[in-house]
């Protein structure tokens, strides 16, 4: 009969959690404790696990992970299957980087609010409750997920380290320092013995009424009602959060879960209920709550479900119907001769409108001027005085466009104008337009067409 092994990844400690012996690793049957849910991976009662802790210390927390499945998976050869609760992404992928240095493969890493949901359910502790919020209160921080418990989907998560197991343990040792009772470490591994000393007397407040612990300082002595006076304000922060956490949520929270090492104070749940007014649930030993439900979910690589095929992406030539797509190039080749046909009218326009000017130039006797541009002029465009003398200059005069030339034809005398009583009689063609009455008609070219006729249309 095979066994699985759940890890959970805590800033203060490693947990592992094996079931009792006779549990077994395979899928469970949809009644199992009354819960019409399929659970794999686990088949026992919910508080029928082996758990243990390592403190993390100064270690790193991916090689200690290792360390302990190989230990465990050395200890026990009927385990075929482990699950590693992470709640840090670096941490996730540290771990993953180290476990397959080790070419350990038959694992799976899961998120820590996937598995706190997977032991509560599977307990009963959720029953009849549709979306509830997850309060975990660790050594490191405070987590409060809002989780619809039916599809598992997390609503809305937030963090902070505010509040947490180690500030609580710092209010305790600066309140027995400031008494006076102990005297304050002189190096930092001094400090750090009376930070766990303080850490053992808030886990023994949750269960007794005062705590008397010795140490090299002095005696660390406390009653509950001291340590919750001195909380208390951190409690009421904690609840507010968790109240603003629920309201961004927009979801209709029925109760909330309280999970983590904090969760034994019996503080934590009074001032939640004062706050919220909704049932708070504390499961039995709410330390190891993602360490069971890790074991939970383990299962052998043979039993997960196949990954889902990622989606090929649509390409642009197989999106469209044949006959669509035929129609489409068609048209787009349509569309391609009619822009160059209209490239080309416009050409024949231009050039076409050049003639026309050029001729109009040499009937009014502008043709050097219209046709050869002086690189010295400045402006092409005769100037009034130039337009006024062409009435009565002589045909083989030709106007100067040059600065220097209009100055010397501004200084001299003024030539004789001529009048006409009639412009003398023109026989009128198809070519013959008068552009300017009283000057002789202009005869235009007859131009070749520039395009070929089109075709005619179907």
């Amino acid at each position: 009969m095979s066994s699985v092994l759940g890890v959970s990844v805590g800033a203060g400690a490693v947990r592992v959690a094996r079931p009792h012996s006779g549990n077994s690793a395979e899928p469970a049957p949809s009644h199992s404790f009354g819960h019409a849910k399929k659970f794999t991976g686990f088949r026992g009662a919910p508080d029928a696990f082996d758990v243990q802790g390592i403190p993390v210390e100064d270690r790193r927390i991916d090689l200690l992970v290792a360390d302990a499945i190989g230990a465990v998976l050395a200890a026990d050869s009927e385990i075929s299957a482990t699950a590693i609760a992470y709640r840090d992404e670096l941490h996730a992928r540290a771990i993953r980087a180290e476990l397959a240095r080790r070419q350990f493969t038959n694992y799976e890493l899961v998120p820590d609010v996937a598995a706190a949901m997977e032991f509560l359910e599977y307990s009963g502790d959720l029953q009849g409750f549709g979306t509830v919020a997850l309060y975990d209160l660790g050594a490191s921080g405070l987590s409060v997920t809002v989780v619809d418990t039916a599809s598992r989907q997390v609503c809305f998560s937030e963090r902070t380290s505010d509040i947490s197991g180690d500030y609580l343990d710092s209010l305790i040792r600066e309140q027995q320092i400031a008494s006076g009772r102990i005297a304050h470490p002189e190096d930092q591994a001094g400090l750090l013995a009376l930070d766990e000393l303080c850490r053992q007397a808030k886990e023994q407040l949750s269960t007794s009424s005062a705590v008397a612990l010795p140490s090299p300082e002095g005696l660390v002595l406390l009653s509950q009602e001291n340590f919750e006076a001195l909380i208390m304000l951190a409690v009421e922060s904690s609840a507010r959060m968790i109240r603003d956490v629920i309201l961004r949520s927009e979801q209709p929270v029925q109760a909330v879960a309280v999970i983590g090492g904090c969760a034994q104070i019996p503080l934590v749940a009074r001032v939640l209920r004062r706050w919220l007014g909704v049932p708070v649930i504390v499961a039995a030993a709410p330390e190891t709550v993602v360490t069971r439900g890790a074991a939970m979910l383990a299962r052998p690589v043979a039993q997960r479900p196949a990954p889902a095929p990622f989606p090929a992406g649509p390409e642009d030539t197989t999106a469209l119907p044949q006959d669509h797509a035929t129609s489409w190039r068609s048209g787009a080749r349509a569309v391609e001769k009619l822009s160059r046909r209209r490239e080309v009218s416009m050409a024949g326009v231009a050039v076409g409108a050049l003639v026309v000017v050029a001729a109009i130039g040499v009937s009014l006797r502008w043709g050097p001027q219209v046709l050869e541009h002086d690189s010295q002029s400045s402006d092409a465009v005769p100037t009034s005085a130039q337009a006024t003398t062409t009435h009565s200059v002589a045909p083989t005069t030709v106007v100067p466009t040059t600065t220097d030339a209009t100055n010397e034809s501004l200084a001299a005398p003024p030539p004789r104008y001529t009048t006409t009583t009639e412009a003398p009689p023109t026989t009128q063609g198809p070519n013959t337009f008068t552009i300017i009455p009283g000057l002789p008609p202009v005869v235009l070219p007859t131009l070749p067409p520039l395009l070929p006729p089109a075709a005619p249309a179907n």
